[in-house]
């Protein structure tokens, strides 16, 4: 299957708050969003982690 599950981690306190799909074949970069962080209760900068 090309969508896999992938886990995005927060750039300011590093914690992995959200998982989504991909299609690995037709986005090769990392996955970049900016998504609601509960720990820092704001909205920042979550990346895609292996």
């Amino acid at each position: 299957m090309p969508r896999e599950i992938i886990t995005l981690a927060c750039q300011e306190c590093k914690r992995r708050n959200y998982t989504t799909t991909k299609n690995k074949k037709t986005k090769t970069e990392r996955l970049e969003l900016r998504k609601y962080c509960r720990f820092d209760r704001r909205h920042t900068v979550h990346r895609e982690v292996k």
